[in-house]
């Protein structure tokens, strides 16, 4: 089964996320995260299957996020409520995501990437 890769393809990172699969041969389908934001009930279940705090979600050097002061609105917010903010703008979310619908991966490392999709 192919990956599910959202990204934003202005990105630096996404661009490398995406390089990397393309010189391992990898199959994906890439979601731009702007344009096709992913749902706070697909948020949460990636969240979950990611073992991630909700937290390591956001894109905490994004200018929305500072503009928005999200760091003080998420300081106490459940996960739930996390989702629903990331659920409200793609710019907010930390890229790449990738998921083969059981694992889940939060941002590019190489060493990771090659641990949970080679």
């Amino acid at each position: 089964m192919a990956l599910t890769f959202y990204w934003y393809p202005n990105c630096g990172t996404c661009k490398k996320a995406k390089k990397w699969f393309d010189d391992n041969q990898i199959e994906y389908h890439a979601i731009h995260i702007v344009e096709e934001t992913p749902t706070k009930e697909e948020l949460l279940s990636l969240i979950e299957k990611s073992e991630l705090p909700a937290k390591k979600f956001f894109n905490t050097s994004g200018k929305k996020y500072r503009e928005l002061n999200i760091k003080e609105k998420i300081k106490d917010a459940s996960t739930e409520e996390m989702a629903e903010i990331l659920s409200s703008d793609g710019m907010l979310i930390k890229r790449p995501i990738v998921t083969d619908g059981n694992k889940v991966t939060v941002g590019f490392k190489e060493d990771m990437f090659t641990e949970n999709w080679l």
